[in-house]
């Protein structure tokens, strides 16, 4: 039989892990928005939001293949953020 108080402290270490699973989850999401100048930003990737104007975002993404080969071309070189 497991004790009240160990019962207790099963509870809240749970509590405290659930809290930490949904503050993991929050850092993980990406969020967009639109700029006080009418821009597009980027949050959930840094410290500071991604900010480019609609034309910038749709030349870029149109440029995603070609990024997207030069990362991998230079793997070795790159280095991973943790």
């Amino acid at each position: 039989m497991i004790s009240d108080a160990d019962r207790e402290e099963l509870e809240r270490l749970r509590a405290e892990n659930e809290a930490l699973k949904k503050t993991t989850a929050a850092k993980t999401a990406l969020s967009l928005k639109v700029s006080e100048k009418g821009a597009v930003s980027v949050y959930g990737l840094g410290r500071f939001p991604v900010t480019l104007y609609r034309e910038q975002w749709m030349r870029l993404l149109e440029y995603g293949p070609s990024i997207h080969a030069f990362i991998q071309e230079n793997e070795d070189k790159l280095k991973k953020r943790e």
